[in-house]
């Protein structure tokens, strides 16, 4: 019997895109409420050094340290009190702590980075980088649920910090992750790639926008891409998926067939929309465009639907 529905490559296209490559195990069935106490007991337990949309990294031997000890995060002025528990990496403890303010020993220099700048200039390996997504999105719904949405009253972590719990009511709150699809619209012969506004000189992108309440995929998929080039489409299909810690996002990656080709932009949300034709995505993706133009860079899920649908003649 042929069982089609798993006919897909061994290497899912996820796999391949950055702040993907988290190999922590997250322990997810055994967090107590005490498990950070717990685990900065453990002299192996190593932290992760996040805040204000940096993280601090360690240079040494042409590459970065990312992981602190516990003395080391003291040191270096982490709040241990409201660190949480990412999970074990190689059988250790493995946390992130936030920080609230720079400083730097001159006998043990730490270099803050922000999290785009750690990811476009590979300062972090793979593995690294899916740390830093889990630690940063996590520290950021911390610090946006520091009260209770029902009654005001403070709110506490509790299971390592995937949960909150409200000294007033009881109410529970749990860490929550921003779906955003993220698309690109295409023919055999052409793709549709917008330009934003904040975008770098000569950046062009796949569409994006965030998945409403009550709304599957295909359907934010078609919304956006109606709202923001005009295009309906018809076909929808998934391709791939991204953590993206700005701040807690999961980047939904998916073609979708146009249903016609006239762009009625929306010039609110984008600069510039319009049709690149295969032999010159070929060139933006070689960094070989006569007219200076490009695509994101490779980590981004954007940069592999491109490639993915350029690669599919």
């Amino acid at each position: 019997m042929n069982f089609r529905l798993f006919d897909a490559p061994l290497a899912e296209p996820s796999q391949f895109v950055g702040f993907a490559g988290n190999r922590v195990d997250r322990q997810s069935e055994n967090r107590s409420d005490d498990a950070v106490e717990v685990a900065l007991q453990d002299p192996s337990a190593r932290l992760l050094l996040l805040g204000g949309g940096r993280i601090r990294l360690r240079p040494g031997n042409g590459s970065f340290e990312s992981r602190f000890t516990k003395d080391e995060a003291r040191e270096l002025g982490a709040d241990l009190q409201n660190a949480i528990l990412l999970g074990t990496s190689d059988g250790r403890p493995l946390l992130a702590a936030p920080m609230d303010r720079d400083r730097e020993s001159p006998a043990d220099p730490v270099t803050a980075i922000d999290y785009r700048s750690a990811y476009t200039q590979g300062l972090l390996d793979r593995a690294g980088l899916g740390e830093l997504a889990q630690g940063a999105s996590l520290l950021a719904w911390h610090d946006a649920h520091r009260f209770c949405g029902k009654c005001g009253q403070p709110t506490f972590a509790r299971a390592g910090g995937y949960k909150r719990l409200c000294g007033g009511c009881g109410s529970e709150l749990f860490p929550r992750t921003d779906p955003v699809a993220i698309m690109l619209t295409v023919t055999p012969e052409k793709c549709l790639l917008g330009r934003g506004r904040h975008f770098v000189p000569g950046m062009y992108s796949a569409l994006a926008g965030f998945i409403e309440p009550g709304e599957t995929i295909e359907n934010a998929v078609r919304r956006e891409t109606l709202e923001e080039a005009g295009i309906r489409l018809g076909r929808v299909v998934y391709h791939a998926s991204q953590p993206w810690p700005f701040p807690h996002s999961l980047m939904i990656g998916c073609f979708g067939e146009p249903l016609d080709d006239e762009i009625r932009a929306d010039t609110n949300e984008l600069e510039d929309c319009r049709w690149f034709p295969r032999v010159e995505v070929a060139a933006m993706l070689a960094g070989a465009h006569p007219g200076g133009l490009g695509v994101p860079p490779s980590g981004a899920i954007a940069h592999h639907l491109i490639r993915a649908w350029l690669d599919s003649a």
